[in-house]
């Protein structure tokens, strides 16, 4: 693999390590960060993903209606590598996009080194996501992404009740969001934010890897959830991680149910971040 490493020149760069975007055999891109991985794009076709959440949130979102290629108004916390604002416009051509990314650097990084297509709609705003979901307008996105970490965790801000009420109130009616939740065997932290969320978003399903979901290994299931019983096709959805190229399951109906029944939602005062992975940024890339 070829590196390439970012000098970070720019006079409002702060002191730290530089970038690097690590170019594979087949075209590829990783954007590093302080040796740990961002995000993963291929540049020349945004629809081949890596990462195996990317595939399971694109897999939720080709199950949406209207089917691509009908526009959605997407919001992304988190932004990184851009990789699903590239799929959504890859998929739903002029779709409406905005990405949530404080770190201005690594979106200056990413936009000189990977521009986006010339006719896209995604906007980023340098506003972390929080502050950045409080300011958007009611009945606003067709969905929320959820993908948001700080040292390899998912900040407690958002899976609080307050940020939870906040997403139900930015999403259309039939809206949806989609969670990055990352956690260790037994579920206890995600169990818990997924409680939180399904609390105004009840109509819910979680996707993940086989051994994810049977606890056999720390990683990342995708939340999907919304207010509207009809938004969320789970039939499709489960068709879909039937024929996806890594072993998927989804967790759905009486099985998500008995996933959650014995968690708490976290309250705005024990909001806690996701446990620490192993080998933190090993265990996002498949």
């Amino acid at each position: 693999m070829a590196r390439r490493r970012i000098p970070t020149t720019a006079p409002e760069t702060a002191a730290g390590d530089p970038f690097e975007f690590i170019t594979d055999e087949r075209g590829g891109v990783t954007v590093m960060r302080d040796g740990h991985p961002q995000s993963h794009v291929h540049p020349d076709d945004p629809t081949l993903l890596e990462f195996e959440y990317v595939q399971h949130f694109a897999l939720v979102l080709d199950a949406l209606t209207p089917p691509a290629p009908s526009l959605l108004g997407v919001t992304h916390v988190g932004g990184a590598g851009l990789t699903l604002a590239r799929y959504v416009e890859a998929t739903r051509p002029g779709s409406p996009q905005i990405v949530l990314e404080p770190d201005v650097r690594l979106t200056d990084a990413v936009r000189r080194e990977l521009p986006l297509p010339r006719t896209h709609r995604i906007r980023v705003r340098p506003a972390d996501g929080a502050s950045g979901v409080v300011a958007l307008k009611d009945d606003s996105a067709d969905v929320i992404v959820l993908d948001a970490f700080a040292d390899g965790r998912v900040p407690a801000e958002l899976v609080s009740p307050t940020f939870a009420a906040d997403v139900a109130r930015v999403l259309k009616p039939g809206g949806v969001l989609m969670a990055n939740l990352a956690d260790e065997p037994g579920f206890a932290w995600t169990s818990r934010a997924a409680a939180t969320f399904t609390a105004v978003l009840p109509h819910a399903v979680i996707v993940g890897a086989h051994e994810v979901l049977k606890g056999k290994r720390f990683g990342n299931v995708v939340l999907a959830a919304s207010a509207d019983s009809s938004a969320l096709d789970l039939d499709a959805v489960t068709r879909a991680a039937a024929r996806a190229p890594l072993p998927t399951g989804v967790r759905r109906g009486a099985e998500l149910a008995r996933m959650l029944r014995a968690a708490a939602p976290f309250t705005d005062n024990d909001a806690a971040r996701s446990p620490v992975p192993p080998q933190l940024g090993a265990w996002r890339v498949r």
